[in-house]
């Protein structure tokens, strides 16, 4: 079991951990988890803490509440709060030019800081905006029957353009297209959802977590470098063309392939054992 102490210090997140799967809950129900400036920063330490905890093998991210999963940012703190950060996040041109930006994603992202650990998110409830630079970068998403995905950028004047490009990783184009110019003027479904590849499963409320942690246990109980080496294989091959994907698998292959992970699963193999199973 992991010693969840270490992730005590977060305020806008809550972290459990056990059995190899940390649990991730974005704590601002009274603002419908978005993300304050605090948000950002506890999400990039989560992810660099991650990288170096040996006992996380999987991480579920969920939003406290029965409203939201994340709504993105919460402009009204980056407007109005004094936090002390030193941190340059700004919304538009830095320093009197348009040609410097910091995108906030790079804070919340899991691949963005750099993290194999596989991530699944829990969507309960609506999902939109600046939430996209998380779904974007999770390797898999269970949502319930309620949730719903919107981009009300350009809604309120503003140019959709780091969250949709996330989502492309998770969206056909003309889905995505229409998302970000119809704003917040239409939200899809689940069933939507799950009928274009956007998320894997849909389940109910109650059963949401209970979905996501038998998955995330599953994963968790096989052998890490073997999972985060597909991760990471799996995320190449979206990124490079088909030729250099292939080329990059070698390496991950050698890297990732523990001698004695092979051997024990060729020792499952000759002895025809099962895992258990079910059907989707």
């Amino acid at each position: 079991m992991t010693d969840s102490t270490k992730y005590s210090e977060f305020r806008t997140l809550s972290v459990t951990s056990s059995d190899g799967v940390a649990e991730v809950t974005i704590q601002r129900p009274e603002a419908l988890n978005s993300l304050s400036r605090q948000s950002f920063h506890e999400f990039r330490q989560l992810w660099r803490q991650i990288r170096g905890d040996r006992d996380v093998r999987c991480v579920i991210v969920t939003g406290a509440g029965d409203r939201a999963f994340c709504t993105g940012v919460d402009r009204s703190d980056f407007l109005e709060s004094d936090t002390g950060f030193d941190d340059g996040l700004h919304f538009g041109a830095v320093d009197g030019t348009p040609f410097s930006y910091d995108d906030l994603g790079d804070f919340v992202g899991p691949k963005s800081n750099d993290l194999w650990v596989p991530v699944i998110a829990a969507v309960n409830g609506m999902a939109c905006g600046g939430a996209f630079y998380l779904l974007g970068e999770v390797d898999f998403v269970i949502a319930s029957e309620d949730a719903t995905f919107f981009d009300p950028h350009v809604t309120y004047g503003l140019v959709a353009a780091f969250e949709p490009i996330h989502m492309l990783q998770k969206m056909p184009l003309q889905e995505i297209m229409r998302m970000s110019l119809l704003g917040n003027h239409e939200r899809m479904t689940a069933r939507r959802a799950h009928e274009i590849g956007l998320v894997s499963q849909v389940t109910t409320k109650a059963d949401l977590l209970e979905e996501a942690r038998w998955a995330a246990g599953v994963i968790a109980g096989q052998p890490p470098l073997a999972v985060q080496g597909t991760v990471r294989a799996l995320w190449m091959g979206q990124e490079l063309p088909r030729s250099q994907a292939i080329a990059m698998a070698v390496p991950i292959v050698g890297l990732a392939n523990d001698p004695r992970n092979v051997v024990e699963g060729q020792r499952a193999f000759k002895a025809k054992s099962r895992p258990s199973w079910r059907p989707r």
